[in-house]
Parts: C-alpha cells; structure tokens; sequence
C-alpha cells in the first residue's frame, strides 16, 4: 500500500463531488463520507505494514532524495493522520447535505493536512500547508462572518510569508530543503541565521497551531463559524502544524534555544488562553480561548526534549482532539451567552455529555485528561531544568482556572429559569456522542494505548530512524 493515497483520494473526491452532484444528487451525499472511510481504511493498513517491516519512504516521480519530493511513513504521522481522517468523518454525521462547497473544502482540508505530517521536505510542507489554510479560509467564510474571516486571512497571508522567508533563510545556508538531508549536518543551523529561520518558521506555523501571539484570530473565528467548522479547525487542524515544529525540533533544532522558544509560547498561550476563557462571557469565546490554553499546553510538551515530552504532547493532543470538537458540536443545544444555558439541565443527555468532557479537560482521574496532564509534569519534572520546573506551577494554576470557568458554566446550566431556545434534535448531537464513546472507550484501554504511544514516542525521538529519507 503507497501513502500518497492519504492524499490523493481525498483531492480526487473535492474535484469529483461536484460533478457527481449534478449528475446524481443521492449519490453526491456520500462521496464525502466513502472517501474519508478508504482513506481511514488505507491508513489502519499503512499502520499493519510499518508494524512489520517498518517505516517507509516514498520518492515522488522516482527521483532520488534530495533533490526529489519525499513522504515519510511512520506510526506517528499515520497517528496524526487517522486522527485527521476519523475526527473528519465523526464531523460529518448528522450533517446539512447537499452543501457542495463545503464538502468540497472539508476533503481539501484533510488532503492537505495528511500531505502536511506526511512530507519530508520543507518546500512540500510549505505547500500543503497552503493548502490547509485556503481551505481554511473558506471554511470559516462559508457559514461565519466576512470580517473575522478576513482577519484570519490576513494574519494567515502573513504567517505563510513569515514560513516562507524562514524556508528561503535555511536554504540559503544549507542548499537543501530535505529533512534528513539537513539533519546530517544539524550544526549548519545553529548559528544566528538558522535561528531566526526557525522563529520565523514556528510563529508561521503557530497561526494555525493557535500559538501566541498569532492566535488572536481564534476567538473571532470560532465564535462566528458553525459549529462543526470551529469545531475541525480548533480540535484537528491545529495539530498538523504541531507536529510539523514537533520534526524540525527532533531532526534540526535540537538545542535548548529552540526547545526554551517553543516553551515561552506554549507558557504565554496556556495563561493568556486560560485567563481570557475565564472572563468570557460568550460560551464559544470560552471554548475557543480554552483551546488556546490546551494547545499551549501541547507546545509545552513538545517542548521537552526527549521521548518523555513527545508522549505528554501526543497524549494531549489526541485528548484535545477528542474533548474540543464534542464541546463545540454542544454548542448547537444552547444560545450563545452563557446565561442561555439555564435550564439546559432539562436535556440530561447534554448535560451528562458537558460534564463528562469538562471534567476530562480540567483532569479528573481517571478520565484520560488527567492521564495526559500527569505526563507532561512527569515530563517536565524529569528534566532538572529550571523552565521546566516553572512549568509544573503554570499547567497547576490553569487547571484550578479551567475549574473556575468550567463550573461556572455548570452552575448556570443547573439554574431553573427554563431555557429561551428549541432543543437541538437528536442528530445534531452525534458528532458529540461519538467522541464520547471514544473517549470512554480510551478509559477502558488506557494501558495499551500507554504503551503504543511510548513506542511511538520513542521512535520519533530517535533521529537516526530518520536517515531513511535518504537512498541508501
């Protein structure tokens, strides 16, 4: 099985669903959802194979790397892949059909995220990432409003330029865009120039992975969009660019100034984010703001060097991935201000459905939010590093603030004043549903997927893995 399929299918369906549509209309509803089930079914395949004959390398067009494009297959970009993929197809249940515009976009989303953790040069994952932010831009147009959307593409036109320029910057010194090319001679980049190459780099690519301080867009946009919109760019996308800094950190910057960079902007996004949901008073601002915290908290990880921070930031990142998008899709049963969540205690579903995600992401044992934190101060405290150790103060703190605000939002739903808007149907309440079900599902496992994640973790750590980018 070839991987460039992950990308591929998904590309073919955007440009074959509309002219399916007009063809059979019936047929057209489930082009979507029939790509996105092989491509999951592709990727748990990919996985089997790596399994038993380990990671695998792909050179577009048979051209040799470097100079030829490259796709690196391994267990952790599959990971960040199925969780692309099944997260897409959990969003797609119960949804609107015949939105052509929508669909068309939410398949050149996923294609161009699988393209992103996928690739193996930096000109490639430049380009998917344009790719991912078009889509993006259109998402968040389609159903919001225009004037967020514009600011997100301002602020995105300028975090692709700023990613470009760190790009030029490393070629220029080094006369190659190959990951495992450069990683042979890592010491090229770590003068004054190949630095600021990678600030440049993380603050384009923290627009979508919603670090400070180019994560102003996120309120805005979340708050205006669908909930299923907000809903994908907050609990999916933003994790594709992650574990692109996650690569360069383990195969180019693997020095204290990079990881101490990376760890400043977890830090302000985890205290700006908590403390701005805590003064929300718009329950999609809370959501959104809460986001920011919890995707600094995954920089934070990343940040640690060694297995111990990879397995703390996959850990949180899959959590996110499962708790954020069922909170937003709730959103559908309540207004916007929290006080129209009075009386939403009426509907014991979303109610139990609220606290059961709430108390995962504040980190209540033995909910896999608590497991996921646990692993970042563990993480963290085996370090013997100063920063690090302020750490542990900063994720106790917004936790006890996580607390404050969520509570408070359980306190109002339990008020008696009956509720101003219609209950949601059943339907619109899958999505949510479904990531409850796997996340009391990852409960009952926990010790297996414990310890698939430390061989995961432990293989992406070890850079030599990396050198079959390059023809032997």
């Amino acid at each position: 099985m070839n991987a460039i399929w992950l990308v591929i299918l998904p590309i073919l369906g955007a440009f074959l669903l509309p002219l399916v549509y007009r063809q059979n209309t019936r047929v057209g509803t489930w082009i979507g959802p029939f790509i996105l089930g092989l491509s999951l079914i592709l990727a748990f395949g990919l996985w089997g194979d790596i399994a038993a004959n380990g990671v695998q390398t792909i050179l577009m067009g048979g051209f040799p790397a470097p100079v030829g494009i490259v796709f690196y297959v391994d267990h952790l970009a599959l990971l960040f892949v199925i969780m692309l993929v099944l997260g897409t197809l959990v969003l797609w249940l119960g949804k609107e059909k015949g939105n052509i515009q929508e669909e068309t976009l939410l398949l050149l989303i996923v294609a161009g995220g699988s393209g992103l953790v996928l690739s193996g040069d930096l000109f490639n994952i430049y380009v998917f990432y344009e790719i991912v932010a078009v889509a993006s831009y259109g998402l968040a147009a389609s159903r919001g409003s225009y004037a967020a959307s514009l600011r997100f593409l301002i602020l995105g036109a300028l975090g692709s330029s700023l990613l470009l320029l760190g790009i030029a910057l490393i070629y220029a010194i080094t006369g190659t865009l190959n990951l495992a090319h450069l990683a042979t001679h890592p010491e090229i980049l770590q003068g004054t120039v190949g630095l600021t190459a990678f600030a440049l780099i993380l603050i384009g690519l923290g627009v979508k992975a919603e670090l400070f301080p180019v994560n102003t867009w996120v309120p805005e946009v979340y708050t205006t969009a669908s909930a299923r919109i907000s809903a994908l760019l907050g609990g999916l996308i933003s994790k594709m660019a992650l574990l692109v800094i996650l690569r360069l950190l383990v195969l180019l910057y693997d020095t204290s100034a990079a990881h101490l960079l990376l760890l400043t902007l977890g830090v302000l996004g985890v205290i700006t984010g908590e403390l701005a949901a805590m003064r929300a008073t718009h329950l999609r601002q809370v959501l959104a703001y809460s986001s920011i915290g919890q995707l600094g908290l995954v920089a934070i990880a990343f940040s640690i060097p060694g297995p111990a921070g990879i397995i703390a930031g996959i850990a949180l990142a899959l959590h996110h991935a499962l708790v954020k998008p069922a909170l937003f899709m709730l959103t559908k049963a309540w207004g916007k201000q929290l006080s129209h969540l009075a009386g939403a205690s009426q509907s014991l579903l979303t109610t139990i459905l609220f606290l059961v995600l709430a108390l995962s992401l504040i980190g209540i044992p033995p909910l896999p939010g608590f497991w996921a934190k646990f692993l970042l101060l563990k993480g963290a405290l085996a370090t013997n590093i100063a920063a690090y150790q302020m750490v542990i103060t900063v994720v106790l703190i917004a936790t006890v603030i996580e607390t404050i605000y969520f509570m408070r939002i359980v306190r109002v739903m339990f008020n008696t004043k009956p509720p101003p808007i219609k209950a949601p149907a059943l339907q619109e309440l899958v999505p949510a549903l479904v990531f409850v079900t796997l996340l009391f599902i990852s409960v009952l496992n926990l010790g297996t997927i414990g310890k698939s994640l430390e061989i995961v973790a432990t293989s992406a750590a070890d850079k030599s893995i990396y050198m079959n980018f390059l023809p032997l």
